[in-house]
């Protein structure tokens, strides 16, 4: 208490080992579960299904977060070098999970496919339930190229977001350079969309992203962004 720690702690609430309490254990391995569920806790930051046999020794949460920090450093590198994905494919919940979009402005409906932190490939189901065909245009349905590049900005999010998720930081559009618009897109359409890593750093990332209907480009962009802490 006098180091200004468990300020909420008294003698009846706490136990203390070793020393004169009233407070009893409730079971003999009582320290013992304590210390299973920081461990437990601590990597579940790791963000992923754990399947392992894990033997700590005089551990606490110091170690076991010096421990998750290294395991999450050899998983990005298996999955840069694709030998391992984090798994096969992302639903709407996953994607809903990671970015904060909603509908009627969520425009990617499912992920696909993921290279780790370097390519993501996503899809759109174009429809003509989408608010903005009743005005773009009422005799001749379009789908409005900055919202092509609006889902694209967004699977780009989903990626670069993956490698933030525990870390307070948001992805934020910062700049489009190079855009083309290359065809139309109409309901009915599977907008593919497809992004790759140019460039990452802890506050920066860029990326070259395509959008596709079929084999045919319908429009292309390189999208830069910040990495902004979480308010």
């Amino acid at each position: 208490l006098a180091a200004g720690y468990g300020k909420g702690a008294t003698a009846e609430n706490t136990v203390v080992l070793g020393g004169d309490t009233p407070a009893e254990l409730r079971m003999p391995c009582e320290p013992t579960r304590h210390k299973v569920l920081d461990l437990l806790g601590d990597f579940a930051l790791l963000g992923v299904s754990l399947h392992a046999d894990i033997i700590a020794t005089r551990s606490g949460h110091a170690l076991n977060q010096a421990a998750v920090r290294r395991l999450r450093e050899q998983l990005d590198d298996a999955e840069l070098a694709g030998e391992v994905m984090a798994q096969d494919g992302y639903d709407i919940r996953d994607v809903m999970r990671l970015l904060p979009h909603r509908y009627p402005f969520l425009l990617v409906d499912r992920v696909i496919e993921v290279e780790g932190f370097r390519r993501a490939v996503g899809i759109k189901n174009v429809t003509i339930n989408e608010p903005f065909f009743e005005g773009h245009f009422p005799d001749q349905p379009l789908m409005p190229g900055v919202l092509q590049l609006e889902a694209l900005a967004q699977l780009s999010g989903f990626l670069l977001q993956r490698k933030l998720e525990h870390t307070g930081k948001t992805v934020v559009l910062a700049a489009i350079d190079k855009v083309r618009f290359r065809g139309g897109v109409t309901p009915g359409d599977q907008l593919r969309l497809e992004v790759e890593t140019l460039r990452m750093s802890s506050n920066r990332g860029t990326v070259k992203a395509q959008a596709k209907v079929g084999r045919r480009v319908v429009s292309e962009a390189v999208l830069s962004f910040a990495m902004i802490a979480s308010s």
